[in-house]
């Protein structure tokens, strides 16, 4: 099943990109690089099929920003469960609690050392690939 990276940064696609070869991720990424994108994706008559394993979500995107693509997400029967990993680089308080209030199942800040990013991504990775059981 796919991973689903949705971030408008071309940097940032290149280093979640770079961190999942490096933990040995064969899964296929998929990317998005707006929330539009994100939801024409895994909500409209042409999505995804199969919906992908994991959602890696920015935040702060053009046209539609990360905390309506949760709502809708959540809203979706098809995607109600489907595991969405916020991943910003604010530290804000109300970021986090907006994201949890609009249903994501963690918030990870971005790392700014390589070596932190590329360990942030084999864990997130591992934990929702490998340990979570998942109702989807």
């Amino acid at each position: 099943m796919p991973i689903l990276v949705v971030e408008d940064d071309p940097n940032d696609q290149d280093l979640i990109q770079m961190a999942l070869a490096r933990a040995g991720i064969a899964n296929p990424i998929v990317l998005a690089h707006d929330g539009q994108e994100a939801l024409d994706k895994l909500v409209s008559a042409s999505a995804m099929s199969p919906l992908p394993a994991l959602v890696l979500l920015d935040l702060k995107l053009p046209k539609v920003n990360g905390f309506e693509v949760l709502a809708q997400l959540r809203s979706h029967p098809a995607t109600r469960y489907l595991p969405v990993v916020v991943m910003s680089s604010s530290s804000e308080l109300e970021d986090m609690t907006r994201s949890y209030e609009n249903g994501a199942n963690s918030y990870i800040r971005k790392p700014v050392a390589i070596k932190d990013y590329n360990e942030a991504i084999k864990s997130i990775v591992h934990y929702w690939l490998t340990l979570n059981q998942s109702a989807t």
